[in-house]
């Protein structure tokens, strides 16, 4: 069986330490080829400066295919198209479009009063561009807004009607979570591509707290096993192994394709990689 083939998040960086880790990150996945690469934004827009200037470097600099987050908070419907009108200038015509989580101080998404009220607005914008090749989030255990699964199925459809070409799913640790998803996303008459998000887990602590605020279900079995790493110190190497066995049974499962969060940290995503038969390969870098 072949080695499937692979993408990398990474998110912008808020420091000069941050700008180093991210551009380290960037030289040591390049090589594995990744059919693209994405930027976040932050929690309530946060990052959007930042975002924009990581994507338009990394493009620039590296060769990389690279896809821009872009979402609908705080910001009116013609900031949002300039923002990406100004990618497709820069030669970025991959996008990431989400609807965003809202800014901290608030408990649910509003809409900005001139801006996109949904992520299904929003993709139908720009597709009405025509120069974007647009991806949409998914969540294999139903968004947290979401009333229950069905309803968020069909919400996703209709992105995916809009005009998205495929969706990313949220992180999960059993293969069976994203098998009972995709199937139920062909029952709902969604034929596009379904990528599985994977997070290799660089620090349980964190990755618990993300699970718990996205509604991402951890097994027992997982929790305890990272409970016996932590005490023995041998956290890197499980999460390694966890995450291989996770993307070897997705793959045995007729998945060819996935997506990495790599927190800006490497090298767990790269020994994963290696071990699914992910091996580097000679880049050209554009250095224009």
């Amino acid at each position: 069986m072949s080695a499937p083939t692979v993408s990398f998040e990474f998110f912008p960086p808020k420091s000069l330490e941050a700008s180093f880790r991210l551009w380290d990150c960037v030289n040591t996945l390049a090589p594995l080829d990744p059919q693209f690469v994405s930027v976040t934004y932050g929690a309530g827009g946060t990052t959007r400066k930042l975002t924009h200037e990581a994507v338009t470097t990394i493009h620039r600099t590296s060769g990389l295919n690279v896809a821009a987050h872009l979402t609908c908070v705080d910001a009116t419907k013609a900031d949002t198209l300039a923002i990406a009108a100004d990618y497709a200038n820069s030669g970025v015509t991959d996008i990431v479009a989400l609807r965003g989580d809202a800014p901290k101080d608030a408990a649910h998404f509003a809409a900005h009063p001139g801006g996109f009220a949904s992520s299904v607005e929003l993709i139908a914008a720009l597709a009405d561009t025509g120069k974007f090749n647009i991806r949409v989030g998914a969540y294999p255990e139903k968004h947290p807004d979401a009333v229950d699964q069905a309803t968020d199925i069909a919400f996703l459809k209709r992105k995916l009607d809009a005009g998205a070409t495929s969706a990313i799913t949220q992180f999960f640790f059993e293969a069976e979570t994203f098998f009972r998803f995709r199937d139920a996303c062909a029952k709902a008459g969604i034929d596009a591509p379904i990528i599985p998000g994977i997070l290799p887990i660089e620090n349980w602590n964190g990755a618990r707290k993300f699970a718990q605020s996205c509604g991402t279900s951890i097994p027992q079995v997982v929790s305890d096993a990272f409970t016996n790493a932590t005490r023995d110190g041998t956290t890197d190497l499980l999460a390694t192994a966890l995450a291989a066995e996770l993307c070897d049974d997705l793959i045995q499962g007729g998945v060819d394709h996935l997506h990495f969060y790599t927190l800006n940290r490497p090298e767990l995503t790269r020994d994963v990689c290696h071990a699914l038969g992910v091996t580097p390969k000679l880049r050209l870098q554009n250095v224009a």
